[in-house]
């Protein structure tokens, strides 16, 4: 199986987005994967290979001011969470994807856990890898920095930042050869800084986490949380209440994965969440 890389023109915004497809006419449906911070949807790739070798079309774009998706000025787009879920929901209207199961990981992954709460008739089963669901839930000190000024601007014009993250948060090293695509928005223009810089500024993760607590209260969709026992950013402890609340859910721990679990553990993760989405009901 393949995956291939695509860009859609949505409006003002220029969207990348990797797609792979299955094999014969059939699908079992598509599947929307989105990362977060300071990620890619190059980190998908193994889990969307084993997804098309299931059956499903699965979608991963980079947020806007990531990867190879625009990254407009703040004049230009305001880089908070109404104007992430704007653009997401244009970018899915444009694909003509009207339902779909939803997979999240990480902080800016979060939106996507708002975005399902606005449109919930969108969703058909929803996946959530490490991603920050607890009113305890802090930014990290790693990733906090990025936006104070002056000395924000200066450690997000780092490509290294890249490096030091992903690899505290996954707890292992990274391959160089993933590193260099993880690294190459940042060489390649300062404007990725800048957009991780008013991406970081404008993540309410209070208000965030409030929005999603109370809200999954009357969620009715099956949820599956996948789990990096290892993240030192958002303790699986935190996750409790938000478990309880849920009527439909399945948890996945995996004991030696960080906050980056699908970097090292993708088939691990797959032989979980690839039944999950073909469950019916």
């Amino acid at each position: 199986m393949t995956v291939t890389e695509q860009k859609i023109q949505v409006g003002n915004l220029t969207w990348f987005y990797r797609e792979s497809k299955p094999l014969g006419a059939n699908t079992l449906g598509t599947v929307l994967l989105l990362h977060g911070l300071p990620s890619q949807s190059y980190c998908w790739g193994e889990i969307m290979e084993d997804m098309a070798g299931k059956g499903f079309r699965a979608i991963a774009p980079d947020w806007i001011g990531s990867g190879k998706s625009s990254k407009p000025d703040r004049r230009d787009f305001a880089y908070s969470t109404p104007a992430f879920i704007t653009a997401l929901a244009e970018f899915l209207a444009a694909l003509e994807i009207n339902q779909f199961s939803l997979v999240v990981q990480g902080f800016l992954g979060s939106v996507g856990l708002q975005y399902a709460l606005k449109f919930p008739e969108q969703i058909q089963r929803l996946a959530i890898l490490n991603t920050p669901i607890s009113t305890q839930t802090k930014l990290p000190w790693q990733m906090r920095q990025w936006g104070i000024p002056l000395v924000g601007e200066m450690l997000t014009q780092d490509p290294l930042l890249i490096d030091r993250t992903l690899e505290k948060g996954s707890r292992y090293r990274i391959n160089d050869e993933y590193l260099d695509v993880y690294r190459r928005p940042f060489l390649a223009s300062s404007q990725a800084g800048r957009s991780l810089l008013a991406t970081t500024q404008n993540l309410d993760i209070p208000m965030a986490m409030t929005e999603i607590t109370t809200g999954f209260v009357n969620w009715e969709k099956p949820v599956l949380i996948s789990w990096g026992m290892r993240d030192p950013w958002l303790d699986f402890s935190h996750t409790e209440d938000f478990i309880k609340s849920l009527k439909q859910v399945e948890v996945q721990q995996l004991p030696e994965a960080g906050h980056y679990p699908q970097e090292h553990f993708s088939g691990q993760i797959s032989e979980v969440l690839l039944p999950f989405l073909r469950r019916q009901g």
